[in-house]
């Protein structure tokens, strides 16, 4: 009878009204509104159910939090993330125990991958039936333990404001990732005399911000000896908000500079010194110079293998400087000459002062040679390039958008031929590659930043797994521009085959896809299909022009690749182009 009871005692007790917060007595439920309320969350992405039903109720009555309702639960991870990549902010999200909570897990490790704070909230089934195989139960908590940078299963309702408190402090502090609060029905239900902490401490985590004095000076010194330098900044750049003294340093000691696929955006794609991505498909120009450099320094990145290629032929005549927030980032892939645990930002400003102004000379102009040498190409005169698509929005944007990309070979044009200008201005899925991203995230990006032009740039493959979520889209008044480069078939994994299974193809071509302009219709939405270049560029003037969402459903060249590309067990100075 406890269940019940508790529901009972909870009708009653939301009609209760006290005399200032600390002697408020409400439920759970409320009270985790009132927790966000604290922590300025205005927006909720959810999917309500039974074992979460308390909290959507309390949510009934908030007026300071816009709840929006997704299609699938793995959109609304996906939305929060967008939503958090685009703002800075920590994104939110709701979803019941069993099936919807397990379908968060592919957005929480995209978001713990990616280094993206998201505060994720399950409903779980009452604990006096936990652990005995309930209706919709699973163990959340353990399922997501090596994908969170902490969960908590609440099994004392009084508890719940700290343990909110600690997750808001936990998804933003150090290096920044998801935590998920897993919440029993009948603790969401019982009654507690709320009150929210204001300071949270937590023994045993201590994020150091500020790198180490001696090790600093150490790299001022590696600086002015080295001839050959480059820079390569990754996705802790944008979230520590580095950009400008990383230019500046870039500027100082005239070194070029690469990125990750995270770090577009850290530095102005604009910029003399910028190289593009550097990696797998990245520039031939930035993998030369790395594979040359003689100082390498790595700000805010994992040296994952999509960057190294074969790492023991990465930056072989380098002494490596790596500045990371995360020791455990550090010397897990490449062995650094010289650590430096620390904020990017705060790294960088102590390190500004002790560097010496040098001219580039003869490095860059070699770095002008590669470019000169080595340009991103592709051959216009045959079909309809996907090349040109991104060109085209890169030129008639200005590089002022903000880019959201599904995972694919789309995702890699779009990092090779968009120019992005600013931090947080692309908006993808890196570490998982998870397809499915990009729908949602746009959902998210959009409402985030609305005064800012979304584009969404997608692939026929990876939209077909979210794209119910134009539901979401239409219901929300979203001004988002869809471009489906639509090859009708997985493109990557195609191209994976005709280098390594010897163009045996295999599972990769749709039978049957949807046309998606008329889909578009469906939905309200403004559709366009485009099968020519001649055709794209009035089709895309008018998208870009026209109030409201649009998607544009380009017919690609089915046969493009993706080049350059370095094969595995290469080095970056071995890609096939």
């Amino acid at each position: 009878m406890r269940e019940p009871f508790l529901w009972v005692e909870y009708r009653v007790a939301s009609k209760l009204e006290y005399l200032g917060e600390c002697c408020l007595v409400i439920t759970v439920g409320e009270a985790l509104i009132r927790c966000l309320e604290k922590e300025g969350v205005e927006l909720v992405f959810g999917y309500p159910g039974g074992a979460i039903l308390p909290v959507y109720d309390a949510l009934y009555n908030a007026k300071k939090i816009k709840h929006v309702l997704v299609r699938h639960e793995q959109g609304a991870v996906h939305a929060a993330n967008g939503y958090a990549r685009a703002t800075g902010r920590v994104g939110v999200c709701f979803a019941t125990s069993g099936p919807g909570a397990t379908n968060l897990v592919s957005g929480i490790a995209t978001a713990y991958m990616d280094s993206i704070p998201v505060v994720l909230f399950t409903g779980q089934v009452p604990t006096s039936q936990v652990g005995t195989d309930a209706f919709q139960e699973v163990d959340i908590t353990g399922i997501t333990m090596p994908i969170t940078k902490h969960n908590f299963l609440v099994k004392e309702p009084a508890t719940v404001p700290a343990v909110v408190k600690k997750a808001f402090y936990l998804a933003r502090s150090g290096r920044p990732g998801p935590v998920l609060i897993d919440l029993p029905r009948d603790v969401s239900s019982a009654v507690i005399r709320f009150s929210y902490p204001e300071k949270v401490e937590l023994k045993g985590y201590k994020p150091t911000y500020r790198g180490h004095p001696t090790q600093i000076a150490q790299a001022a010194k590696l600086i002015a000896k080295a001839n050959r330098p480059v820079i390569l900044a990754g996705g802790g750049v944008v979230s520590s908000g580095a950009t400008p003294e990383l230019v500046k340093l870039a500027e100082t000691i005239a070194a070029p500079v690469a990125c990750t696929l995270m770090g577009l955006g850290g530095f102005p794609g604009d910029h003399p010194f910028f190289l593009g991505m550097a990696g797998l498909h990245g520039t031939r120009y930035a993998n030369l110079a790395i594979t040359n450099a003689d100082l390498l320094i790595g700000l805010g990145v994992r040296f994952a293998d999509r960057v190294t290629g074969s790492p023991a032929r990465f930056a072989p005549h380098a002494q490596i400087i790596h500045v990371d927030i995360d020791p455990a980032e550090i010397g897990k892939n490449v062995k650094p000459y010289l650590p430096i645990v620390g904020d990017v930002k705060q790294v960088l400003e102590a390190l500004l002062p002790q560097v010496v102004k040098r001219e580039g000379g003869e490095w860059l102009e070699t770095i002008a040679g590669y470019k000169r040498d080595f340009p991103l190409t592709y051959n216009r005169e045959e079909g309809f390039k996907p090349q040109y698509v991104i060109e085209r929005l890169s030129s008639l944007t200005g590089g002022e958008s903000i880019v959201v990309t599904d995972v694919g070979q789309h995702q890699m044009w779009v990092a090779q031929y968009y120019c992005f200008k600013y931090p947080r201005t692309l908006v993808t899925s890196g570490g998982l590659g998870c397809m499915g991203y990009g729908l949602p995230a746009a959902i998210g990006v959009k409402l985030g930043r609305p005064e800012k032009q979304v584009l969404l740039v997608s692939g026929d493959g990876s939209f077909q797994m979210m794209m119910p979520e134009l539901g979401t889209l239409v219901e929300q008044g979203l001004d988002v521009k869809i471009f489906i480069l639509n090859n009708r078939r997985l493109g990557m994994v195609r191209q994976l085959q005709e280098f390594y299974c010897d163009k045996r193809y295999s599972a990769v071509d749709f039978g049957f896809c949807p046309d998606f302009a008329a889909l578009a219709g469906v939905y309200g939405i403004a559709g366009y299909t485009v099968e020519t270049a001649a055709q794209f560029d009035g089709v895309v003037e008018d998208a870009l022009a026209r109030e409201g969402p649009v998607l544009v459903n380009c017919l690609i060249d089915p046969g493009e690749n993706v080049l350059p590309m370095v094969l595995a067990g290469r080095g970056l100075d071995e890609a096939v182009s």
